[in-house]
């Protein structure tokens, strides 16, 4: 979370909800009750503020999307910023929905660790868990799959090696790709249209 919104904080003002390191900094001062409550096992506490801050860095991510699309018909910002301001965005994206598939798949991370039952309840279906040696070995999905998945969605459109089974999976990967195909066609229109 402080990497996405750090990554956040490299957008310009105007593209940014209010001033760039505020995300930054409402982020820090939430990750310290999380912190607090995760060590004296109040998973529970965690677990709401950590889709509170989720949800933040999401709307301000939408919402900085918003601002750069209406910014490019205008010209507001010069070539270079905009290259960036996208490039952050996209990288945003990428770890904001890993973060998201990571924490909602099966429960999240402390379920998928301590389940001993089969993986039925699992929203993603990763080719090492159709492996003899991914059964037996009890694999689990750790934020690196996660991640993968999400770069995945956001350059393929789609997963390529991961099968999505449950709505709510679907419904983000598509919100992820939607987001992802926005700013890398928004991107190409305006380097056309500056060439």
């Amino acid at each position: 979370m402080l990497a996405a919104s750090g990554v956040y904080w490299a957008l310009p003002e105007p593209l940014s909800v209010g001033p760039s390191w505020l995300l930054m900094a409402v982020i820090f001062v939430l990750m310290i009750p999380m912190v607090v409550s995760y060590h004296r096992g109040r998973y529970d506490v965690t677990r709401i503020l950590t889709f509170g801050a989720l949800g933040l860095i999401t709307i301000a991510m939408i919402a900085s999307l918003i601002f750069l699309l209406q910014g490019i018909p205008g010209h507001r910002e010069p070539p270079k910023t905009l290259l960036r301001s996208a490039t952050a965005l996209w990288i945003t994206n990428v770890l904001v929905f890993a973060l998201w598939y990571w924490k909602l798949d099966a429960g999240g991370p402390l379920l998928r660790e301590g389940a001993t039952k089969d993986r039925r309840d699992s929203s993603f279906l990763f080719p090492q868990m159709l492996t003899e040696v991914g059964r037996t070995s009890g694999w689990r999905p750790h934020f690196m799959d996660y991640l993968f998945l999400a770069f995945n969605t956001s350059t393929a459109f789609s997963p390529t090696d991961t099968a999505v089974l449950s709505r709510w999976a679907k419904v983000g990967m598509m919100l992820q790709a939607l987001i992802s195909l926005t700013i890398i066609a928004f991107l190409a229109a305006r380097a056309v249209n500056i060439l």
